[in-house]
């Protein structure tokens, strides 16, 4: 038996003690003074309550009811006149002790199935109904049972809108985990889209050009052969990175594999990205402007991640040798450009795929703004601008 345990039962036995001491060990001068005595014992069946609210229902039940049906000591000769005169109804301030009864009443509401709360209040309602019609007596016996109904159902509403509550907090905190949930599954598909979509198009470029030339050009398809080699490295370790991120089961075990990769791109790697894209066939002519910094790293990240997945476009559907990439880091905001002059997506309907989505996605999870369309002049043109964080000021102390 645990130590919980035995502490809510030897709370249920005191419960019983100071009841009966209260009972038999002075002379009922005050019912409602005994009757306050047992509310106040109910605070002993708190144990009790918690781990079976029905045998602490019983309990204060049985409390409630002997402070009302207990016969009185005997009263000295010298105040029988004055206590028959000061308590035509004997038993009036006695029924105070069910609201002992009520209390329970109410955490059964609030904590059990309605079936079970159902038969709390049928018992508990019956168990008063007929200790009042039987002990009440007089003109008020009305009085005391709509009362004791009053407190009752009033006990029971507070418990009801305490349960809808819980319900409405655990409903809220399903839903929180199920948006969460929801959220981390968009962000892993977009980090393996924009991984996977732009290195596989530039693999299948490189392997198209060396299968082509490696008869008549062998130099050139040992090169491409090459490109196709890093690039898959380069994959394969971003995949990994990836993967692990998502065992989060052993932080240990993560925080020694993620050492061994390379941190997450970001716009220091916009160099490397049009380097690959030239590889590829599609020269990138790349411009920052303004104070170049450090950005916070979902900005970082997520800027690489447009300027990769637009370039992605340009080699595989835009048909043109050349695109601008433009990079501007201003006070309030990074904007980032990426301009061709190809076919635009009238052809290839790659505006439907699921690369501008994600791009839309990440620009939306940031609070920026975000623009893909065919350009009157021709070609393609991505635009997003990302609100960055205010510079932290340090005070100068006046002097």
């Amino acid at each position: 038996m645990t130590r919980s345990k035995v502490t809510a039962w030897v709370g249920g036995v005191l419960y019983l003690f100071l009841l009966g001491l209260l009972l038999t060990g002075a002379p009922r001068a005050s019912g409602t003074v005994h009757a306050v005595g047992s509310l106040l014992a109910v605070s002993l069946l708190t144990g009790v309550l918690r781990r079976t609210p029905l045998p602490a229902l019983a309990m204060t039940l049985v409390g409630a009811t002997a402070v009302v049906v207990v016969p009185s000591h005997d009263v000295p000769a010298s105040l029988a006149m004055s206590y028959q005169q000061s308590y035509q109804e004997p038993y009036q301030g006695q029924f105070l002790s069910y609201l002992a009864v009520d209390l329970v009443l109410g955490f059964i509401v609030a904590t059990r199935t309605r079936r079970v709360s159902i038969v709390a209040m049928a018992v508990s309602f019956t168990v008063q109904l007929l200790v009042i019609g039987g002990f009440g007596g007089g003109d008020n016996l009305t009085v005391n049972s709509v009362i004791a109904l009053l407190a009752m159902a009033a006990s029971c509403a507070v418990g009801l809108l305490i349960r809808e509550r819980r319900e409405h907090a655990a409903a809220l905190r399903s839903q929180e985990v199920a948006e969460a949930v929801t959220a981390e599954r968009l962000r892993i598909a977009r980090e393996l889209h924009d991984q996977v979509a732009h290195s596989i198009g530039i693999i299948a470029i490189q392997a198209g050009v060396a299968g082509r030339v490696i008869e008549t050009q062998p130099a050139a398809a040992r090169e491409a052969l090459r490109a196709v080699e890093s690039t898959s490295r380069e994959t394969l370790s971003g995949l990994r990175r990836t993967l692990v991120a998502l065992r989060q089961a052993d932080p240990g075990a993560v925080a020694s594999e993620q050492a061994s990769f390379a941190p997450s791109p970001g716009l220091a790697d916009i160099e490397r990205l049009a380097a690959a894209t030239a590889d590829a066939g599609v020269r990138v002519d790349v411009r920052f402007s303004g104070e170049q910094r450090p950005l916070p790293a979902d900005i970082d990240l997520s800027a690489f991640r447009i300027v990769q997945e637009a370039l992605t476009n340009v080699v595989r559907h835009a048909g043109t040798g050349h695109c601008r990439v433009a990079i501007d880091y201003g006070d309030e905001e990074l904007s980032v450009e990426v301009v061709d002059d190809g076919r635009g997506a009238a052809e290839n309907g790659s505006a439907h795929g699921f690369g501008l989505v994600g791009m839309r996605e990440r620009v939306g999870l940031l609070r920026g703004r975000f623009s893909a369309g065919p350009r009157p002049e021709g070609g393609f043109r991505v635009a997003a601008r990302l609100p960055l964080p205010e510079p932290v000021g340090v005070p100068v102390e006046a002097r």
